[in-house]
């Protein structure tokens, strides 16, 4: 195929030069509709290109195939038998994923450090997760992801499970041994699912992980808008072997998909594509060399340390994406939540990810001198004056690796269903969970619903909330009150 093609970007320029007038939505028509602050915020691009995949960007029976050739573009160039757009990010993307292996009380092999997109599709869905654990790092408080043997004892020990998922690479850069696990899956028949949200860029360069569809996997989701040009909500999954009927794969999708997708973000994917076919080996060497100097420099800094050596060996992760610069910043006092937020508030700067020890800067191939300058300066100036407030500082109780591994008392679906009440955080201790609880970003449950909360684990979150971390998804974010599985026996 010719890679520069480009058939929705195309089908939008020949939109605008026929000057189409629609009698369908949306309902602005154009942007003749949109206010003059709207238009000024917004651009008049973007409602001059929101219009209709079908009867629209296509014809009513989509004789154009505009967007079944650009999928198809974006398969053979990342080395798929398969490619399907979502415009509704991710999440949409692997429960589609999931509910094209198992089925209701069908067993799936999960990671236990899943994104919540996988706690909701488990939750959707029915299915039962047969848990690995991830290779915790006791002393640095991280999980990676598990190891391939992890994944050969929970297959061991249920056979009948339909097949597996991981996240790899996690937010923080580590990657599984994916061509490990697929091997694990494989030998029993079982597809492989990576959730690989944030390693859209890795089929461009060797020098990068190895793509999970170079790996052997057989479903691969990607977030184009994380390490990608994609818009927010742009997602791509990736199908290849007769593991996974990409007839059910896609009619999963329908499932749970929009009927009114966006072309906005269709057209960015299908931009992206081309443009790392032509020049993204280029781009990412570019990219690679630069985080290898940011690296350098911080480690030059008092009381700041960038991650890497200690992320990478036989029990913790298998590869690193050296993109996603961590930095541990425990040697300074203030906890990653206080350094972030005082770099947005004295040097306008947005961090990655965050966490009791850490923060992190994601770099991509549009990052250039300027931003990493900027970012260097602002972490030598948080190094010089730490916040220093008794919040900044306030401690947080990590638990140990057994500790912070909860019993799943009820099945994620059954608790979240159940019937609930909300009792004081302190009283939850020993009852079952209802709801998600989930330090974001990352957006990795530390409490799913059906888990029973232990005393380690609620001082964990209380205390964390009280030192920054935010925990979105819980009906009281603050935590002064936890939803969980009513006691029918006091009732």
């Amino acid at each position: 195929m010719d890679q520069s093609e480009t058939p929705v970007l195309d089908a939008l320029t020949a939109y605008h030069e026929r000057a189409y007038t629609p009698f369908t939505p949306p309902g602005h028509k154009q942007g003749r509709g949109i206010d003059a602050h709207t238009m000024a915020v917004l651009g008049r691009a973007v409602f001059g290109s929101d219009v209709l995949a079908t009867s629209g960007l296509d014809d009513r029976m989509s004789t154009g195939r505009v967007l079944e050739r650009a999928q198809e573009l974006m398969a053979e160039a990342v080395h798929a038998e398969h490619a399907f757009f979502s415009t509704c990010g991710s999440s949409l993307s692997v429960k589609s994923a999931m509910l094209a292996v198992a089925g209701p009380h069908e067993k799936l092999v999960v990671s236990r450090d899943a994104h919540k997109s996988v706690v909701s599709g488990l939750i959707l869905s029915g299915v039962r997760p047969i848990w690995v654990d991830p290779a915790w790092d006791p002393e640095l408080h991280l999980a990676h992801p598990p190891r391939a043997e992890a994944y050969e004892a929970a297959f061991a020990a249920h056979p009948d499970a339909r097949g597996a998922l991981v996240t790899s690479p996690t937010p923080y850069g580590t990657c599984a041994d994916l061509i490990g696990i697929a091997e694990v899956c494989h030998r029993r028949g079982r597809p492989l699912i990576v959730d690989e949200a944030w390693g859209a860029h890795l089929p461009f360069h060797p020098d990068l992980p190895t793509w999970a569809m170079d790996a052997g996997a057989d479903v691969c989701v990607t977030s184009v808008h994380k390490m990608g040009g994609g818009l927010e909500q742009s997602s791509v999954f990736h199908h290849q072997g007769d593991l996974v009927d990409p007839h059910v794969l896609r009619a999963r999708a329908d499932l749970l998909g929009t009927t009114s997708p966006n072309v906005l973000i269709h057209a960015a994917l299908d931009g992206w594509r081309a443009h790392m076919v032509a020049k993204g080996h280029e781009l990412l060497d570019a990219a690679l060399r630069r985080a290898d100097d940011v690296r350098a420099t911080i480690e030059d800094i008092d009381g700041l340390h960038v991650d890497r050596a200690e992320f990478l060996g036989p029990d913790r992760a298998h590869d690193l994406d050296p993109l996603q610069v961590v930095i541990d910043i425990s040697a300074l006092g203030p906890t990653g939540y206080a350094a972030a937020d005082w770099l947005r508030e004295h040097h306008r700067i947005n961090l990655h990810v965050c966490d009791h020890r850490r923060i992190s800067a994601q770099l991509t191939y549009a990052d250039d001198d300027r931003t990493t300058a900027t970012l260097t300066h602002a972490l030598r100036a948080l190094a010089a004056t730490p916040p220093t407030t008794a919040s900044a500082r306030a401690p947080i109780h990590v638990p140990d690796p057994q500790e912070l591994r909860l019993e799943q008392a009820q099945l994620p679906r059954d608790a979240f269903f159940a019937e609930t009440e909300q009792v004081p955080a302190f009283e939850a201790i020993g009852r079952v969970c209802a709801e998600m609880l989930t330090p974001y970003p990352p957006g990795i449950p530390a409490v799913l619903p059906g888990e029973r909360l232990n005393r380690p684990v609620v001082d964990y979150l209380t205390s964390g909330v009280h030192a920054g971390m935010v925990v979105p998804d819980a009906v009281d974010p603050q935590l002064d009150t936890i939803r969980v599985v009513a006691d029918r026996t006091t009732a």
